[in-house]
């Protein structure tokens, strides 16, 4: 999880709620697995930790043959990132990507259930994503993969314009990186993952009323242009992005929620009791889907762990779920 930018529109977003969504069950929750702790359980205990929860699927951050070696015969959904300092290797060199893929996917798939390849997490800009998601993609596409392995990259929620309040002016940013990206997706029916993270664009503005960001009952209520109706900022952040792929002519690709979670320390109403139910609403929620999409839906919370080597903000190190002293729950929490 990068240093987060929120668009400020949507920072100010009062935009969300209800519609009549009938889906009762989720599609897919999973946990994003950080490591940047002094104390790191053992791959083999946190797989387990993840199985005793039912938490479905993972999302980790770089490859790592301990941890692969543990999830064979899981059963656990894998996100796997190719990680950041990669992409340049990999987009230059067609070779690097067929290693790559040949080393973390092959040898390991399907033993291990690797449903993506996530290629780029947070990367502003990047030329250099595309191309390494091709190459990604040519190298399942010649192990005969590339049907089961999906390739995508992870955004934040900056590559939107500003403007993008209501939901339905979402649009990106900067279209000549983007509008490639989301066709590569498209032509290979891929999901685009986005990082969303009501709390900060709740810490960040004085506009935002807390329980509106937590899906809790408030007094804010948007009826968007479009006549939908919304009452968190949640669904808000999310139909923006789902917005700017229409506009992008790209409606048809789905959203993953790569990451979404709530710190319980050492910032704006960052608490154990606001964490647990921001978190606990969120993997309820995930079962409806938002006003624009209705329908179960994934999600990634972020993170299995506290990180107390976290850098940048003290929040940052207290998004987990578990403490990696004694893998003890930081707060009850339901993945059902």
């Amino acid at each position: 999880m990068a240093k987060r930018r929120v668009a400020p529109v949507l920072a100010a977003a009062l935009v969300v709620a209800a519609f009549a969504a009938t889906a009762t069950s989720v599609r897919a929750i999973g946990v994003c697995y950080g490591v940047f702790s002094s104390i790191r359980p053992s791959k083999s205990d946190v797989v387990e930790l993840y199985k005793s929860n039912g938490i479905a699927n993972m999302r980790f951050y770089f490859s790592d043959h301990e941890l692969l070696d543990a999830l064979r015969g899981s059963g656990i959904g894998l996100a796997l990132d190719v990680g950041n300092e990669h992409l340049a290797d990999l987009a230059s060199n067609p070779a690097a990507a067929a290693s790559w893929v040949k080393d973390n996917v092959q040898d390991y798939y399907p033993d291990v259930n690797i449903r993506y390849i996530v290629v780029g997490n947070e990367v502003d800009g990047a030329v250099s994503v595309l191309q390494a998601m091709q190459n990604v993609h040519d190298a399942l596409t010649s192990a005969n993969l590339a049907d089961s392995i999906k390739v995508s990259t992870a955004v934040k929620m900056n590559v939107l314009d500003d403007n993008s309040s209501p939901p339905s002016n979402g649009v990106f940013r900067d279209p000549s990186v983007m509008s490639p990206i989301v066709q590569f997706l498209a032509n290979n029916g891929a999901p685009l993952l986005a990082n969303v993270y009501p709390y900060f664009a709740y810490k960040d503005s004085q506009g935002i009323e807390l329980n509106y960001a937590l899906f809790e009952p408030s007094s804010t209520t948007v009826v968007d242009t479009n006549g939908l109706t919304y009452t968190n900022l949640f669904d808000a952040m999310v139909d923006a992005v789902h917005a700017a792929l229409e506009k992008a002519g790209f409606g048809s690709v789905d959203v993953v929620v790569s990451e979404s979670g709530w710190p319980s320390a050492d910032g704006r109403d960052a608490s154990v009791e606001n964490a647990r139910t921001y978190n606990q609403n969120l993997i309820s929620h995930a079962g409806q889907g938002t006003p624009r999409k209705p329908g179960p839906m994934e999600v990634y919370v972020f993170a299995m762990f506290n990180e107390d080597q976290k850098r940048g903000d003290p929040t940052e190190k207290h998004f987990g779920l578990f403490k990696p002293e004694d893998k003890t729950p930081v707060y009850p929490i339901n993945f059902a």
